[in-house]
């Protein structure tokens, strides 16, 4: 059994005034809190590693002559939802450091912003045009339009699979990466690493 965007009130969802937007993301906190906490995860986590990438002047896994400054782990704070706390895993960088302050200092306005926009992707999709809107609405300037346009492509694709997952599996496992949970697990086949000394992402590695 999957979950039934049909499910949805449909005209709730579809009005494309600030009422309606407003609608579509109280339905889902209603019918899905623990969906939609998952979900504001997603992007959020999407939205800070976009953000260290424009830093570091090259994505996360890819060896660039542009690359400047590269990722040392992660730091994890706590942030509060309508539907409940959930943990951020905040890129650390090898020199210097990141602070999204555009959800951290602004919690309500962040919170706020991207419970609706995740509420309307959930049954529109994810475009282009709405992360643009996003951004500009968090206050995110490092952001070239490019990223946006790579971030928007990647995270359609887990709306759908958040969509359209098994309703007897429970919700699907990368809200946070399990270094942020226990570095220790680095190495150990767990889940995503990054090599030392150069920034590189791998696929996980063999026990």
């Amino acid at each position: 059994m999957t979950v039934d965007p049909n499910s949805i009130d449909l005209p709730a969802f579809m009005a494309e005034s600030h009422r309606g937007r407003t609608r579509r993301s109280r339905h889902l906190q209603r019918a899905e809190p623990d969906l939609l906490r998952s979900m504001l995860s997603k992007f959020v986590q999407a939205l800070m590693s976009a953000e260290a990438d424009a830093i570091c002047g090259a994505p996360y896994g890819e060896r660039s002559p542009e690359r400047v400054n590269s990722r040392n782990g992660y730091r994890t704070r706590e942030f509060d939802t309508r539907t409940g706390t959930m943990e951020v895993a905040i890129p650390k960088l090898r020199e210097g450091s990141y602070f999204p302050d555009w959800l951290l200092e602004r919690r309500r306005r962040a919170e706020r912003a991207l419970t609706t926009v995740v509420a309307t992707c959930y049954l529109l999709g994810v475009s282009t045009r709405r992360m643009e809107k996003l951004v500009e609405t968090l206050g995110i300037t490092r952001l070239s339009k490019s990223q946006v346009s790579v971030m928007a492509k990647e995270l359609d694709a887990h709306v759908e699979d958040f969509r359209t997952r098994p309703l007897d599996q429970g919700l699907l496992a990368f809200e946070v990466p399990v270094e942020a949970l226990d570095p220790g697990l680095v190495g150990r086949g767990a889940g995503p690493a990054e090599v030392p000394g150069d920034g590189v992402q791998g696929h996980e590695l063999p026990g």
